[in-house]
């Protein structure tokens, strides 16, 4: 899961960048890892900013007045099982042919072919472990093919014709072909998210955005808005107010419409609307749907009062509290300045890290039975330190509610949780799972009333992989074992040597007009 985010300006004297910046702050949830623009200049000329870090510390305002141009893309990189290496913060740049620039949400899941594939056939150098660059190069590969003097947007789709065909897994991408257009695609089953909207100037201009989620298009003034389809793409010319108008087209036929189920159980904004569904919406039906669960379970009368573990399960907690007509209460204080717990790299740090982000308030625990609500159990890591803050602080019985159901394997399409044996569900019950954690009871939403909760007349299906282990790409045994064996020899070699930064953070290319 990361951010991606691309801008076409009406207006070729404007900077683009102080807007991607801006947009990158309303993605941050999406990626705390890394992030990276690229701006392209009225002579072609591409401008790159990346590193590791939170958005507002890679561009600051030296470096933004750097990045030059009136359209561009951004990336907030959420690690996967490669390096966080500099060398592997996104936009990822190829001189030839043209001048790419790609930003990519999601994973691949045949890269050992596509590796093979580059160096055997193609002759292409790969220069990280992220399969970001590798689908790039495929991309660059494929374009060159035409071998021609100048590129059109007829040499584009047939070139992602090639990248549908030989790349199999989740991908949302953004792109940038220097001195021509900004582009942007989206996988044929539609796992990873991806909208395309504009913006009507006062002269009657219009300005393109591209980006993960809606709630950067809302904030931005891209009030007309639409989700780009599986297996779509679309071209936005350089100069749109010149006469040249976004082109879409189905480059493959769609293979099926499942987005992401773990979206609106968690990574997604709740002030976000994807593929037509409403994420705050969804969560609130999670939270009827848990307390139905929960009275089945546990019964209303042996809960005293209702905590969230903040922050993504403050809306299902609040609507499950009600349907159970039990108080709700905040009895965990978060930290807002300590990042996620279950993307750090070892147990203790985890551990520590939790204690860190969440102080008990033990007025709300005192002498009560007390029905936590978090979005999702992964390692149990958090969830185990949570119910002993709450014994800690003198809660009577402490139950476990998850507005998702188990995750029993692992997430294979950009979201890295943990190999699959770390789980703490993976081949345990509902009573181990709570023994496990150490709470009276565990209940888990069902993955039925979970599908009920998103579901509309459009989207029947998701990806839920994660949940059952049946991915929408098929059987990934092959994949599973390389991504282990991948996390495995990165996690022994600290002292690896991947370089820390590319052959240049701010590339530049010329492309005359």
């Amino acid at each position: 899961m990361c951010g991606i985010l691309g801008i076409a300006l009406a207006d070729q004297n404007a900077s683009v960048a102080p807007e991607l910046c801006d947009g990158c702050i309303f993605l941050q949830h999406r990626g705390q890892d890394a992030a990276g623009i690229a701006t392209c200049g009225s002579r072609g000329r591409i401008y790159q900013c990346k590193g590791n870090g939170m958005a507002r510390d890679v561009f600051t305002q030296q470096r933004v007045s750097g990045l030059v141009g009136s359209m561009g893309i951004a990336h907030l990189r959420y690690p996967t099982a490669g390096s966080s290496a500099n060398s592997e913060a996104q936009p990822f740049y190829v001189n030839s042919p043209y001048g790419i620039n790609l930003a990519h949400n999601g994973n691949l899941v045949n890269t050992v072919s596509l590796k093979r594939y580059m160096d055997e056939d193609v002759h292409r150098h790969i220069n990280t472990d992220s399969d970001s660059e590798l689908l790039l190069n495929i991309f660059a590969s494929e374009l060159e093919k035409h071998n021609k003097y100048r590129v059109n947007n007829e040499d584009v789709f047939h070139a992602l014709e090639g990248v549908y065909r030989l790349c199999r897994g989740g991908y949302a991408c953004v792109g940038l072909l220097a001195g021509f257009a900004l582009f942007g695609f989206r996988d044929p089953n539609g796992i990873r998210p991806l909208l395309f909207g504009e913006r009507v100037n006062e002269n009657g201009d219009k300005d393109y955005m591209l980006a993960s989620e809606s709630v950067v298009l809302n904030a931005h003034g891209f009030t007309k808005f639409v989700d780009v389809k599986p297996g779509q793409a679309v071209i936005i010319p350089k100069d749109p107010k010149e006469g040249g108008l976004p082109e879409f087209r189905q480059v493959v036929p769609m293979n099926s419409y499942r987005p992401d189920l773990f979206e609106y159980v968690y990574f997604a904004r709740p002030d976000s609307i994807l593929d037509g569904i409403s994420v705050y919406h969804t969560r609130l039906e999670m939270g009827v749907k848990l307390a139905e669960n929960i009275k089945k379970q546990v019964g209303v009368e042996d809960i005293d009062v209702v905590i969230p573990v903040p922050d993504t399960a403050r809306t299902t907690a609040l609507q499950c509290a009600n349907a159970l007509n039990r108080p709700y209460r905040d009895g965990f204080i978060k930290n807002r300045y300590v990042g996620r717990t279950f993307i750090m790299p070892n147990q203790k740090e985890r551990v520590s890290s939790v204690r860190r982000k969440l102080n008990p308030m033990d007025s709300e625990f005192r002498d009560k039975n007390v029905l936590i609500v978090d979005d999702s159990i992964v390692r149990g890591t958090t969830s185990r330190e949570i119910v002993n803050m709450a014994k800690e602080s003198g809660a009577k019985k402490v139950y476990f509610a998850s507005a998702a159901p188990a995750i029993r394997y692992n997430h294979i399409y950009g979201i890295d949780l943990t190999d699959t044996k770390n789980l703490i569900a993976f081949n345990k019950s509902e009573e181990e799972v709570a023994e496990a954690i150490g709470c009276d009871k565990v209940i888990y939403q069902s993955l039925e009333d979970l599908i009920e909760c998103c579901r509309t007349e459009q989207i029947q299906n998701f990806e839920v992989g994660v949940f059952t282990g049946n991915y929408v790409t098929g059987v990934e045994d092959g994949y599973l074992i390389e991504l282990e064996r991948v996390r495995a020899e990165n996690a022994e070699c600290k002292a690896d040597v991947k370089p820390e930064s590319d052959v240049g953070l701010y590339n530049c290319a010329d492309y005359s007009s």
